[in-house]
């Protein structure tokens, strides 16, 4: 299965259903839909269509870790981000990186590969994720990602997204 909305309703949480929550909390989105994006590089095809003028908006790349201990982290960077491993687990004081699989990604976080957000959070959070966000995002004013899917990005002012973090009892690390 691939990580569309098509097949959203073998998640555990679907997208409709976070989008429906986040406005239950009073939380403000724009929603965009697209062809299903896998990557950073399929991501800035369509960054144009999603018209985010006069704003710094921090667009997201996103990686599901897990450390020698099996420690699960999701680390949500800026797209354009370099990013090394062995210095991003120095900086966390954990044991070596690696990436953790589709089953583990599904397990702790309920998506699929191509759908890794910061909004999987909402069932990453009560599993233990430990989760890391980009410093940038401290003073971005709007933050795209994907609601648990890949042909949806939501773009949310920061202090929404702040919000949501508090409504699901996450306290991002910033790096």
């Amino acid at each position: 299965m691939d990580a569309s909305s098509l097949y959203q309703d073998s998640l555990p949480v679907t997208s409709d259903a976070l989008l429906t929550q986040l406005q239950a909390w009073g939380l403000s989105y724009t929603l965009h839909t697209h062809v299903p994006l896998r990557t950073v590089e399929e991501s800035k095809t369509v960054e144009a269509d999603l018209r985010i003028e006069g704003q710094r908006v921090l667009r997201l790349k996103n990686l599901f870790l897990r450390d020698r201990k099996k420690r699960n982290y999701l680390v949500s960077l800026n797209q354009d981000r370099e990013i090394d491993l062995k210095a991003l687990a120095a900086e966390l004081g954990c044991g070596g990186l690696s990436f953790g699989s589709a089953d583990r990604l599904m397990e702790f976080l309920g998506i699929r590969p191509g759908a890794v957000s910061p909004l999987a959070m909402i069932t990453g959070g009560p599993k233990g994720v430990r989760f890391v966000m980009d410093a940038e995002a401290q003073v971005a004013d709007v933050i795209c990602m994907h609601p648990l899917v890949n042909d949806r990005t939501v773009a949310m002012p920061r202090a929404e997204v702040m919000r949501f973090f508090d409504r699901v009892s996450v306290v991002p690390q910033f790096i």
